[in-house]
This record gives C-alpha cells, structure tokens and sequence, in this order.
C-alpha cells in the first residue's frame, strides 16, 4: 500500500508549485527527511524531504508540471503498510460475493477493493492490472494532464474545478487584462493555472458560443468580420522560436521567468531615478586587515565589505525612512522604523533576495553572520518563503564580478535598491588635520541607488546617500570587532 505524496503549502500566498527536479526516481528508497524533489514557486525554490521512509513506487507529476497545492506528486510505499492492511481486507464479509465465487479457488477470487489480493501475499503488478479498470481508477490518485481537449474543459463536470483560482491567477490575469471567461484551462478539472495565463494573449477573445453570435449593429459586420480574421492570424500562444545559423533557442528555467516577471512589473508600476555617491572605503580596508584573519578563524569564513555596509544602511534608514517605505496606491504610504534587509544572492541559475530580518538590531559581527547563513541557505536550497518576505529595502553585490557602476531595479513593494559595486584602489585627492590636500592610493566604491520617485525627492534621495556615506568613511566599527582584534 503506498502513501500519496502532496505538493506542500510552501507560504501562505503560494497556490501552486512547479516540479523542476525529481531527486529520486521510481523504485529508488528514500529516508525520512531526506530531500526528494525540487519545487519552485513565485516565492522561493526548495528542496522538499521525504515525510517518510519507503520506497517511491510511483512519480505521478513529471519535471515541468505545475500543480495546485495538495495535488498528489508521488506515492511512497512504506515498509509494513501492506501487510498491515490485509487482515482487515480478508475480514470483509463474505456473503458479499456470489456463491459460485465463494466456491472458486481463493487464488482465483477478486478482492472488492484495496490494492492487494485476499491472500498471503502482496498483489503484484500483474494481478493489479486484471482488477476492473473502475476499480483501479478509484484506488489511483489523478495525475495532472499537461494539456486537456477543448471539449473536456467546457464540459460540465469542469465547470466548478474552473471556478477555483488561486490568487496568483487572478493577479496576473487583471495584470495582463485577460477575460478568464476566454481562458481554457489545463490544470486538473479544467482549473486555469498560471501557465495558462502566462499563455494567454491580452484581450483574448471570448469563448467559442459568446463569438458566434451576431453583431446587433448591422453597420459593424464588416468591422467584427475584420477583428475575427485578426484573432485568427493572430494566435494566444506565440510560435515556437526556431534558432538560425549558429544560434540557440534554450527553455528558460522557472526562476528565470519569475525574474524576468517581476522585474517588468516593478519598471511598470514605478517611477525608478537615480543617484550615485563615490565612497572612500579606506578606514574599512584597515580594519577588515587587522581583525580579518582571526574572523576567519573562528567563524570560517572571511570578513566581507557586506556586515559593514549593512549596518551603515540599517543606520541611514532610520534616519530617513521615506527610503525605507512602501507605496500604497491608495494615497498612503507606509513607512517603516525598522529594516528588515534584502541581499541579493547570484545562484548558477539565476538570482535570489533572501531577507535578514531585523537588520536594524545587529552590530557587524551578527549581520556577517547573518549574510553568510542567508547565503548559503539560499545556494542549498533551503530557503522558506517567510526567508524571502517582508523586505523593507534591498542591497545588490556586483562588485565581486568587476562591476564598478550599476543601475539596479527595486523589488516590488520597496522604495529603493542599494548596488555595492567593485572597491578598487585608485588615487584620490585627501585633506588631512591641517586642511592640506594631497593625492593618495585609496579604497575607493560608488554606491548606486534607484529609487522611486512617487515616494522619494531627489533632495531626499541625495541626503541619504550622502548620510551614508558618511557613516562608511567616518563611523568608528572597532567596538563591533574588539573580540577578533590583535592586543
């Protein structure tokens, strides 16, 4: 007897999950807890374990497929379960069966349900599949169907499955102004499913019987004749693009597709400017010189640009916290007295903005500690959509990849995005004690910063930067590091 294996609720918003990779396959075992597919979500991608130990006696949802939450994934058979349940199968009453069978070999019998015989030992595949197709129906779990025939959809046994949305779905079919009366659906039951949005044309037209009728107003025939040949020519789903000479055409992976999402949408509904302060890094780099190797040490990893930066930001966001808010669309705004701090993290695959919650309370030993968990949660694949929630303001890093000037886009619902480009050093004009100015071999970084202007003035934009910067070039970090400091 095998137990089914649910697509779980990954947060409380996610309606459905995408299988992007089994990490067992059929007849493999697997331990509890032991991590079996890879599932990726408009939130996060995980690793999902094993709720159990057995055997994964059957894949029902393949790579690429994207089910609602609690849709039957897999089914495990556990060690026991079988034998458990046939004494309760042969105590079934026996006047259920006709005479003339209860006469015949038990061998020969056929048990009314269940997956096993009414004998000593476990049904095998091939007396499964002499069990009545009725009934072998009944006792396997619906696998999702990849793409249904127009009939089914419309049918009327589809129709309540096609009332049944998940919040996404309704986001993105008012996003994209799609009809959903216009929509077929793929999922089970005929359920619309994101993808099916996501292939969903705008202004789709109506359904087949709605398109039909007759134009009220004799005068228009010609026009609706004229917009009907359009939506003919002009098919929901774009064509297949085929590569040319020395080209390649690759499926894009679900993060990427997501990125690609999100980020159109944030340009879409922002009014993004910019602004640029060049920050000398120097006093740091001395610093991290002296303190670094016995960090490293202890905490097995070096110390980075990033705790310092993190907490010179946490610091400026308190003190302007229009750049630390959220616009409301509803003639509000929202500001927030405490930071909650998104670090882009670059993955093989794409990039992700796990969130270090209460970044605002940390000195520079805990926010390295912080990151560094983030990070390494995040290329492991263990991130929990509450990881990557709740952000107040966003920090990208690509200055480990040479970059010394960037032009970042906010996440949604944030009013800005901090790039922390390349330290390099270059000369740089210095005014000591005296007021006398000289050219010296500094540390020197440009932090850019997009921001939105429905919330933010580019008075205001320009205070903070200029905030932050000095808090990077003056503010005094010994105390944070006095525990890894040579005496």
């Amino acid at each position: 007897m095998a137990t089914p294996f649910k697509m779980p609720q990954l947060g409380e918003t996610v309606a459905e999950g995408t299988i992007t990779r089994w990490l067992k396959k059929e007849g493999d075992t697997v331990q509890a807890d032991e991590p079996l597919v890879e599932v990726s979500t408009d939130k996060v991608d995980s690793e999902i374990p094993a709720p159990m130990a057995g055997t994964i006696t059957k894949i029902l949802v393949q790579e690429g497929d994207t089910v609602a939450v609690g849709t039957p994934i897999a089914e495990i058979g556990v060690e026991g379960e079988a034998e458990a349940a046939e004494p309760a199968e042969a105590a079934e009453p026996a006047e259920a069966a006709e005479p003339a069978e209860a006469a015949e070999p038990a061998a020969e019998q056929k048990p009314p349900k269940g997956d096993a015989e009414v004998s000593d030992q476990p049904a095998s595949e091939e007396t499964a599949r002499e069990r009545p197709a009725e009934e072998q129906a009944a006792a396997e779990p619906v696998a999702p169907t990849k793409k249904r025939p127009a009939a089914q959809v419309e049918s009327a046994e589809d129709a309540p499955r096609r009332g049944i949305l998940s919040p996404l779905v309704r986001k993105l079919a008012t996003e994209r102004g799609i009809d959903l009366d216009s929509v077929r659906g793929t999922g089970t039951g005929g359920r619309i499913t994101k993808q099916d949005i996501m292939a969903a044309a705008p202004g789709t037209a109506p359904r087949a019987e709605a398109a039909e009728e007759p134009s009220l107003d004799p005068a228009g025939l010609d026009a609706e004749k004229t917009a009907q040949q359009a939506t003919a020519a002009s098919p929901a789903v774009p064509a297949a693009a085929v590569g040319g000479a020395g080209e390649e055409v690759i499926q894009v992976s679900n993060m990427r597709r997501l990125i690609a999402e999100h980020m159109v949408s944030s340009l879409r509904e922002s009014a993004r400017a910019w602004n640029s302060v060049e920050v000398d890094m120097t006093n740091i780099a001395r610093l991290r010189e002296l303190a670094g190797p016995d960090f490293k040490t202890r905490e097995g990893y070096s110390l980075t640009w990033m705790p310092f930066l993190s907490k010179a930001v946490s610091q400026a966001l308190l003190k302007f916290p229009s750049v630390n808010s959220t616009w409301n669309g509803d003639g509000t705004i929202t500001r927030k007295h405490f930071v909650n701090l998104g670090i882009a993290v670059a993955l093989t695959n794409g990039l992700i903005v796990p969130v270090l919650k209460g970044a605002d309370g940390m000195n520079v030993v805990g926010l390295a500690r912080g990151v560094r968990d983030l990070a390494d949660r995040a290329r492991s694949k263990k991130l929990s959509p509450d990881d990557v929630s709740s952000g107040t303001f966003t920090i990208t890093n690509p200055g480990p990849f040479g970059s010394v000037l960037s032009v970042p886009i906010m996440n949604k619902g944030q009013a800005g995005i901090l790039a922390f480009d390349a330290v390099v050093k270059r000369p740089a004009v210095v005014t000591d004690e005296h007021g006398d100015d000289s050219i010296a071999i500094r540390h020197m970084v440009f932090l850019s910063m997009s921001w939105d202007h429905r919330v933010i003035d580019g008075a205001e934009a320009a205070q903070f930067l200029a905030h932050l910067k000095e808090l990077l070039q003056e503010a005094d970090f010994t105390s944070d590091l006095s525990g890894y400091l040579p005496e």
